[in-house]
């Protein structure tokens, strides 16, 4: 069974089940600059999530490509990827813990045919200090699944990932109660760290058992379900969101509960096919083979740097193909990351010149059932990351340069000099070495403590400015953010009243303490253009404006509403309509209407009435990128 077949009958098993099946967002969401890649299948519905109404129902499912760059450290082991399919369903309201476990139990055991024997899970221990319970209800539900295909099923309660090393498993235990930091979801993490106001709530995670054999006592601890061995596998997560933390820091019961699964399609096809190396499912091990061919080295001798090329150069694919190009900021430097790291591992495998020419096509053929909509500047991508390879090849020397000119009169080169090696120049620490020896220079005796401060001190400052990125296009739910969020629906119809009547949103980020609206437009605003539309903002706060939505067929929306939107192929068949104006809600009206305003596709959430946002107040206008500008505005 391959990845296709897996995703096709995952699809094939929501739609039985009475699921919508919606289109995957891009990995770069055009309207949500926020974050850097779509991370999860929830990241787009997160606005459903928090009580707006999806145009589609209330049982939704989708297959989503992914990328988490925070796991680029791990990759190399045999189930670590930055860019992976989630596989996706989420119940809005309607079904809840008993329907949701018992139809992913039968997904795996009998569309998959995993042996149940090999299936293990955990769920919430609960917390006292915040009156939250044990999770007893999923446990339940899980051991009457287990007993139904004659599983003994054992409850027992582990507590922390440390105590499960300590403790291991025992014969007949296959249900597993943990802590919050696995067990709990939310925006913030942890129970202490969920954001005020936010869905939250227990979950379940599910695991594949690749047998004793490959657990690794010494460098892990004894097995457990959320141990970092390569024994168990993760291969789906149940979120069950029903709780919601009020300001004062407690946690409430939801009126409306939400189910938010996510499967990995590498992890579960991988478990499909009873391999603990997710390298070795068709969609990656056809890199792997086509890695072999031209190095002429073997795999299995050689797995940390082929898994690292095939993950990264899938990666990079994805981005050169949605449109991305190798830059030095944001999206663009991580493509350039990946695509760098990449040609290291190959000139550890002894690969010259040109070796992208031959893994591109090969890549390219995994990604033929994704439309054009998704991947539209596919027929551009082996162009791209070419021109990339040969000027970063290029650019190796100059790093060899700049080792000489370090170790010049004699000095030793220090860890902090080859960690700014790699910051600077992609070269990991274990090259620069290399290239040290190579070149009869010296290394300090402490050159990896000193290289280690140096990475640490980076990934703190990386999490301190990491604090202003968010999921979901808003920093939180809080009324300014939301007030923000109505506001740059204002500012986009001023745009095109008083600059230009082709204005449109490319993106924007909102906080609580401002937003940053990013829009096209062929010229600088002049100062009056500014004034002007601050003022037409200004204007229609102050005449206090009712905001109503309604859904819509998408064709309807564009077409006889003529809605601002962008990107109308990725929108799903039914979608929701924001308008404001003294005719917002009223039938047959559109965004010509005298009576309207604004009239976006949009998410939400809005406030009700314009007349409590305060006054809108442009702070900065300045170039975001080729044909496209940035506004930054403040509410008082």
């Amino acid at each position: 069974m391959n990845a296709n077949e897996v995703r096709q009958k995952f699809l094939d098993f929501q739609v039985k089940h009475g699921h919508k099946i919606i289109p995957p967002a891009p990995l770069v969401l055009e309207n949500d600059p926020t974050t850097l890649f779509t991370g999860s299948g929830m990241q787009p519905l997160l606005p459903y999530l928090l009580g707006q109404a999806h145009p589609e129902g209330v049982r939704l499912a989708d297959a989503q490509p992914s990328m988490r760059l925070q796991d680029i450290g791990d990759v190399g082991d045999p189930r670590h990827t930055t860019v992976f399919e989630m596989l996706g369903n989420w119940s809005l309201g309607d079904y809840f813990k008993e329907e949701q476990i018992r139809w992913f139990f039968e997904f795996m055991t009998k569309e998959l045919n995993l042996d149940p024997e090999k299936i293990f899970v955990t769920c919430f221990i609960g917390d006292e200090r915040y009156g939250i319970p044990r999770d007893d209800e999923a446990a339940a539900i899980w051991q009457k699944v287990f007993k139904e295909a004659d599983i003994e099923a054992k409850i027992v309660e582990i507590g922390s990932a440390e105590n499960g090393a300590k403790r291991g498993i025992k014969p007949g235990e296959r249900i597993f109660f943990y802590d919050d930091k696995e067990n709990w979801w939310s925006r913030g993490g942890g129970i202490e760290t969920t954001p005020l106001g936010d869905p939250c709530g227990p979950d379940s995670e599910v695991f594949y058992d690749f047998g004793e054999d490959k657990q690794d006592i010494e460098e892990y601890g004894k097995s457990h379900p959320a141990s970092d061995g390569a024994r168990f596998m993760e291969i789906g997560n149940q979120v069950f969101m029903q709780y919601k933390r009020n300001e004062d820091g407690s946690f409430a019961e939801l009126e409306k509960k939400n189910v938010d699964f996510g499967g990995g399609l590498e992890r579960l096809t991988a478990a499909a096919i009873d391999s603990f190396d997710v390298f070795k499912i068709s969609s990656l091990y056809s890199i792997v083979e086509k890695l072999e061919e031209i190095s002429h080295k073997n795999y299995d001798n050689n797995t940390d740097e082929m898994r690292i090329i095939a993950d990264h150069l899938r990666g990079a694919y994805l981005l050169a193909a949605q449109g991305l190009v190798p830059a030095n900021k944001a999206q663009g430097y991580a493509l350039r990351r990946l695509v760098r790291r990449a040609i290291l591992k190959a000139l550890d495998l002894g690969i010259g010149q040109d070796f992208l020419a031959e893994i591109i096509p090969v890549i390219a053929e995994n990604y033929t059932d994704l439309t054009d909509d998704i991947l539209p500047n596919r027929a551009q991508v082996l162009e791209i990351l070419t021109k990339e390879e040969k000027a970063f090849r290029k650019s190796i020397g100059k790093g060899v340069r700049e080792l000489e000119k370090m170790a010049n009169g004699g000095q030793k080169i220090s860890g902090r000099d080859l960690f700014k090696l790699q910051d600077t120049y992609g070269f990991p620490m274990e090259l620069s070495v290399e290239e040290v020896y190579k070149n009869n220079l010296e290394l300090t005796p402490d050159y990896q403590t000193e290289f280690q401060a140096a990475l640490t001190e980076q990934r703190e400052r990386s999490k301190t400015a990491s604090k202003g990125m968010f999921k979901g296009g808003l920093s939180d739910t809080s009324d300014q953010t939301v007030k923000y969020h109505t506001a740059c629906h204002l500012l986009l119809a001023a745009l095109q009243a008083e600059v230009n009547p082709e204005c449109a949103q490319k993106g924007s980020n909102l906080t609580p303490e401002r937003l940053r609206f990013d829009f096209t437009v062929d010229h600088k605003l002049t100062p009056e253009e500014i004034i002007r539309v601050e003022q037409r903002v200004n204007e229609w706060i102050e005449a206090d404006l009712p905001v109503e939505f309604a859904e819509y067929d998408k064709d309807e929306a564009f077409d006889k509403i003529h809605a601002n939107g962008s990107f109308r192929e990725r929108y799903p068949d039914r979608v929701t309509v924001y308008m404001i104006g003294e005719d917002a809600g009223k039938d047959d009206v559109t965004r010509e209407s005298e009576g309207i305003v604004s009239c976006e596709i949009c998410g939400g959430p809005h406030v009700e009435r314009t007349g409590g946002l305060g006054k809108f107040k442009i702070t900065k206008e300045e170039s975001s990128s080729a044909g496209v500008r940035r506004i930054k505005a403040i509410l008082e």
